[in-house]
C-alpha cells in the first residue's frame, strides 16, 4: 500500500476579511500545484483514491494536480489532527491514497506514520506543497499502525524549482 501526504499549495492572504476555509491559492501556489502534479505523474505516484479537505485551497490544489483519481471530501479533514487523519486513512479504500490537508496535522501525521523520517531539512516544517510518499507492508488500510511506513520520497515545491 502507498500513501501520499500533501499539504495544500501556497494560499493567498490578499483579503484578510475572507474566512480561512475560503482562501484560494495565490499565483505561486497554482504554479507549485501544477509542478507537484507533474512530479507525481512522472514518478508514477498516482493515487486511486484521494481524501481531500473541503477548504478552497485544498480543492484548488487537487484540481491543479490533474491526477484523475476518485475523490472524497470528508468534513473532518479541514485542519484535522493526526488522530483524525489516521482514522480517515484506516477507513480508506484504494492501494494508493493521497491525503491533501493542512498543517499542523498533516506534518505531524507524516512524522508519526513513517518508521524513519526522511533526511530533508524542511521535513519538520512541512511547508506548503510538501509531499511525502510512503509504502506500507499491509493488505488493507485498516491494518495501518504508526511508525510503520517506509519513505519512498519527500519533496517540496522549492526542491522542484531547483531541479534542472
Amino acid at each position: 500500500m502507498r500513501l501520499i501526504l500533501m499539504r495544500h499549495a501556497k494560499s493567498s492572504w490578499d483579503d484578510f476579511t475572507q474566512p480561512d476555509h475560503s482562501r484560494p491559492l495565490n499565483d505561486r501556489g497554482r504554479r507549485n500545484a501544477r509542478a507537484l502534479g507533474a512530479w507525481l505523474r512522472s514518478n508514477d505516484y498516482l493515487p486511486d483514491k484521494v481524501l481531500c479537505s473541503t477548504a478552497t485551497r485544498t480543492r484548488e490544489t487537487l484540481d491543479l494536480l490533474e491526477l484523475g483519481a476518485s475523490v472524497v471530501y470528508p468534513e473532518d479533514l479541514y485542519h484535522a489532527s493526526p488522530e483524525t487523519l489516521l482514522r480517515s486513512l484506516q477507513g480508506a479504500s484504494g492501494n494508493t491514497v493521497l491525503i491533501l490537508g493542512h498543517n499542523p496535522g498533516i506534518g505531524s501525521f507524516a512524522s508519526r506514520v513513517v518508521a524513519h523520517r526522511p533526511d530533508h531539512p524542511r521535513f519538520g516544517a512541512y511547508p506548503t506543497g510538501a509531499t511525502l510518499v510512503a509504502s506500507f507492508d499491509i493488505p488493507r488500510w485498516a491494518d495501518l499502525s504508526l511508525n510503520s511506513g517506509t519513505v519512498d520520497a519527500f519533496i517540496t515545491p522549492r526542491d522542484l524549482a531547483e531541479q534542472p
